[in-house]
């Protein structure tokens, strides 16, 4: 299972959506399409300024991730932001490979 950190805006119909449904009622929403793909979620919380609602799930791959994506995002009513997670083991294994790259004008 990958996590991913999500961030999403309501969007006019989700606006409206959201207060007459309340958070919790979103919250559970959330829950139910990701266990249609495997997945579950870990947190879950809404803020003001740039973000509406952020939270990390677990997804078990990229394919579902990306169907969960545009499926949320094919309504209108949000914007669904997804950034994979690494561990610092992760990290630990990407510091071992050498890629081969040439950069710009070099």
């Amino acid at each position: 299972m990958t996590k991913y950190l999500f961030e999403a805006n309501y969007v006019d119909e989700g606006i409206k959506g959201l207060m007459r449904e309340g958070g919790t009622k979103r919250r559970d929403a959330v829950v139910e399409a990701l266990k249609s793909v495997g997945g579950s979620l870990e947190c879950f919380y809404y803020a003001f300024g740039d973000t509406d609602v952020l939270g990390v799930f677990d997804i078990p791959d990229q394919a579902s991730a990306a169907a969960l994506s545009l499926m949320i995002n094919s309504t209108g009513a949000v914007n669904l932001m997804l950034k994979p997670l690494m561990t610092p083991e992760d990290i630990d294994e990407a510091v071992k490979k050498t890629p081969a790259y040439r950069a710009p004008g070099q």
